[in-house]
């Protein structure tokens, strides 16, 4: 077998369902969610250096930027993207809190800013602005000037009491 046509095997758990498919060795996260199960809330605005934080996943809890990871690496992980982040008929808490704070501006970079707070509000359930301000220091957004964004992670944090 030639290495262009080598592929890898994965099993995962995508959004609480477990899924397989076999990838390139080359394909990343973002390519293999995005592409290949359709799931367009990861964005890309760096070109995949890194640097934007649209396309955070959370891989077994904790932020990652899928532009940086190769899908190997999700192998036996649990993944969730921003479209399992909500209940069927209600949404999460922290969309509650962006929607109602206005935090959403364009929501370029909103997928990113959720599972970036959502991680920190799971590890701290009532982090100080500065963790907040750290939690969210990898997600770049150009409308809101991050006020609102962090009073949404405030708020939601609040809610959770």
């Amino acid at each position: 077998m030639s290495p262009a046509s080598a592929r890898i095997d994965l099993a995962f758990a995508l959004n609480g369902r477990q899924v397989e498919i076999a990838v390139a060795p080359d394909t990343t996260a973002y390519e293999l969610i995005r592409d290949e199960f359709e799931l367009t809330s990861l964005r890309s605005a760096c070109d995949g250096i890194g640097m934007c934080g649209a396309c955070t996943i959370l891989v077994n809890g904790r932020a990652a930027l899928s532009c940086l990871m190769l899908a190997a690496d999700l192998a036996k992980a649990r993944v969730e993207t921003l479209e399992g982040l909500a209940a069927p008929t209600r949404l999460h808490p922290l969309q509650r809190a962006f929607v109602s704070l206005g935090a959403t501006q364009c929501g370029f970079c909103t997928a990113g800013m959720l599972l970036s707070a959502k991680a920190l509000l799971d590890a701290t359930p009532h982090p100080t602005r500065e963790e907040i301000q750290r939690a969210i220091a990898g997600n770049l957004c150009r409308c809101t000037g991050y006020a609102k964004i962090m009073q949404a992670i405030e708020a939601a944090a609040e809610t959770a009491s």
